[in-house]
Order: structure tokens, then C-alpha cells, then sequence
């Protein structure tokens, strides 16, 4: 029986570091499982985050085929591991097509988790083993994550204040990854809390392994986690929020990001 894991988020939760961990392992961990992240379904992913933006049939069919795709080549006797974010859709902060910012994943979330469910059904059967696994996080640090993040990739002019009065109906991870426990049953859920994880030799990732029973010796050859996409400083933030508020142009606002990123010693 085939099992498989599907990873959709969330967004500043430890998700690069768990992908991160999870490629670097790759090779050690093929005789458990196999592990398909961001690279691996470029096309799926844009087209969930796409339908994030623009909720119509088309485009949730769009992101349908694209999985479907991904899938054909895979055989039947691997069990899987299949992580991405935007298979929750997109991170709130950010707006839709008309304009309005997006205050929860559900209305994505909730049809996209319904399509990999069937394609996954379609493609190994009624009878493989799929558990959803999200990571979460207390919800004022992820907030405040998420802000900064935005700060960073889009050109958010909201200091952190105004940025959390405008999203006050916004509800944390855990509560977001309940509300999935409550949509997929009788699938299990599990909820993979940052705090709880963070500080241990494989982090999140060892809720994968404990699912999929990686044996001991196994585990004895892993390469420890290491943290990645870690956040921005204040300071850093306060010149991201400047630069948002200035009259400069995309492209140079793009550069000068970047700049200051490595600048840093963060990753652009």
C-alpha cells in the first residue's frame, strides 16, 4: 500500500528549512521514501497560487492538470512525500485579482486540498494511505513573519501596526490547519508546531519520518536541519518599509532590495 504525505504550509512556518532538510537527505532516505518539493512540480505550483488569485473553475482546473502531470510518470510502489506552500495557495498580505488582500487560505485551500485528493486517488487507488501534515506557528510571531516578509518580496507600504489592524480577522496557522482537519476528515491531519520543533536535531521533519517509520539506521546517517529563510531584522524592515514608501521605480526598488539583503547576509 502506497502512503503518502502531502505537506501544503504553511507560509513562515519552518517549510524551507523541512524542504531544505529533506533534499539534502534525499539520497539516504530513498529506501523510505521519495521526496518531490518546489523544483519538482514547478507548474503545479504556480497554478496553485494562481487560483488563489483567481478563484474560477478554469484555474482550478489548470492547477488539476498540472498535478495530474506530475504524477503520471510516478510508480505505484514508493511511498511520497510531497511538500509546497502554495498548495495551500497564497500567503495572506498579499491580494487577489480584484484587488482585496487575502485574510485566510480556506477558500483556496479547501478546493486545492480536494483536487490532490483525487488525483491522488486517481492515480495509486482508494486504497493509499494520504495524511496531510502542516506546519504552524503561534499566531502574533507568524503574523509579524509575515509582515516582514511582504515587506521584503512586494511593495507594502503598512507598518507592522496598521498592517495587523488591516488583517485583525487573520487567524493563525493552527486554527487555519484545524479548520483543514475539519474539511479533510476522515483523512488524519496532523499539526507540526514550530515552537514545539524548532530546537530538535531534525526539526518538523521528524514528524515526517516518525509517519513514514524511518528506522533508526536510517535516521543514524541524516544530516542534521539546518534553519533557513530566517527572518529580517528591525532594522532591515524599517529599510524595507522606507523603500516601499518611496517614489522609486519596480525595478530599482527590486535591486536595492536585493542589495540589502546580501548586504545582511540574507538570502535575496
Amino acid at each position: 500500500m502506497t502512503r503518502i504525505i502531502v505537506h501544503p504550509g504553511y507560509h513562515k512556518t519552518g517549510t524551507t528549512s523541512l524542504q531544505s532538510f529533506l533534499i539534502t537527505n534525499r539520497a539516504t532516505l530513498t529506501p523510505c521514501f521519495d521526496f518531490y518539493g518546489k523544483a519538482d512540480f514547478p507548474a503545479a505550483g504556480a497554478h496553485a497560487r494562481r487560483y488563489a488569485s483567481q478563484r474560477f473553475p478554469w484555474t482550478l482546473w489548470q492547477f488539476r492538470r498540472a498535478f495530474r502531470r506530475f504524477l503520471a510518470p510516478l510508480g505505484h510502489d514508493r511511498n511520497l512525500v510531497i511538500s509546497r506552500e502554495t498548495f495551500s495557495g497564497a500567503m495572506p498580505g498579499h491580494r487577489d485579482v480584484y484587488g482585496r488582500m487575502f485574510e485566510s487560505y480556506g477558500p483556496a485551500a479547501r478546493p486545492l486540498a480536494n483536487t490532490i485528493v483525487a488525483e491522488l486517488r486517481r492515480k495509486f487507488g482508494p486504497e493509499a494511505e494520504i495524511t496531510f501534515v502542516y506546519t504552524t506557528r503561534d499566531a502574533e510571531p507568524w503574523i509579524a513573519s509575515v509582515h516582514g516578509h511582504l515587506l521584503r518580496s512586494i511593495k507594502l507600504t503598512d507598518d507592522f501596526a496598521m498592517f495587523r489592524q488591516r488583517l485583525s480577522p487573520l487567524r493563525g496557522p493552527e486554527q487555519e490547519a484545524e479548520a483543514m482537519r475539519r474539511h479533510l476528515d476522515p483523512l488524519p491531519v496532523v499539526s507540526v508546531p514550530l515552537e514545539t520543533y524548532s530546537g530538535r536535531q531534525f526539526g518538523a521533519a521528524e514528524v515526517i519520518l516518525d509517519l513514514m517509520q524511518v528506522p533508526p539506521d536510517v535516521r543514524a546517517r541524516l544530516c542534521p536541519v539546518q534553519r533557513a529563510n530566517a527572518g529580517q531584522k528591525p532594522e532591515l524592515r524599517a529599510a524595507f518599509l522606507e523603500l516601499n514608501r518611496s517614489k522609486m521605480d519596480k525595478k530599482s526598488l527590486r535591486e536595492t532590495k536585493k542589495a540589502l539583503l546580501q548586504a545582511h547576509g540574507n538570502r535575496p
